[in-house]
């Protein structure tokens, strides 16, 4: 994948900058950043006492929109941690003060760990808060018949098929499957960009 597909298009982050000020969100979190699109996105909607804390494991991606967040004047927000998923929720969540006190999450990560993201992030949103899964239609792949897939992305791209892409649309369809049955949450799925799932926190 090229550095454009792992940013989000333009008209995702300004659907996600809307939901946060319909939210009236405060206090946000995103796991996988890379060169902080999404996170300046979400940085010029929220008020100027919010606070993002923003998870990934590449520093180096991080610093290089880094410049532009500061030129926005949104980096006093925004609290980085070099880290995989994973450990940086676990990391979260030795902090009592954070149970719970989420208002929005934001997940374009590793796709095959989401379930378990999902089981970390729903301890750390609060109740009625959103947390926002990317990448949920996997490039329309999962709608395509599996004998299909290989030929199907084959056709898009003209090149082979990575085993990472195939494992990491088996996981988003577990995951799909997952979300659309949990009762912890209620959920959404939109078809903007590669496909947002929105899941609000009941209980």
């Amino acid at each position: 994948m090229t550095g454009r597909e792992f940013s989000i298009p333009v008209d995702e982050g300004m659907f996600l900058a809307m939901l946060l000020k319909l939210m009236n969100a405060k206090r946000t979190l995103e796991i996988g950043v890379f060169t902080g699109y999404s996170l300046l996105a979400t940085a010029l909607a929220l008020p100027d006492d919010a606070q993002i804390t923003a998870i990934d494991v590449d520093l180096q991606a991080y610093e290089i929109g880094l410049p532009f967040i500061q030129k926005a004047g949104v980096a006093e927000k925004v609290s980085f941690i070099q880290s995989d998923a994973i450990s940086g929720l676990e990391n979260l969540l030795q902090d009592e003060n954070n149970i719970g006190a989420f208002d929005f999450v934001f997940v374009d990560a590793d796709k095959t760990k989401y379930r378990i993201y999902h089981e970390l992030i729903l301890k750390l949103l609060r109740v009625g808060g959103v947390v926002a899964y990317d990448n949920t239609l996997w490039y329309a792949t999962v709608v395509v018949e599996e004998e299909s897939v290989h030929d199907f992305l084959r056709s898009r791209t003209k090149k082979e098929v990575p085993k990472y892409f195939v494992d990491s649309r088996a996981a988003i369809m577990n995951l799909n499957r997952f979300l659309a049955s949990d009762p912890r949450i209620d959920i959404s799925q939109v078809s903007i960009g590669d496909g947002v799932t929105l899941c609000r926190r009941l209980y």
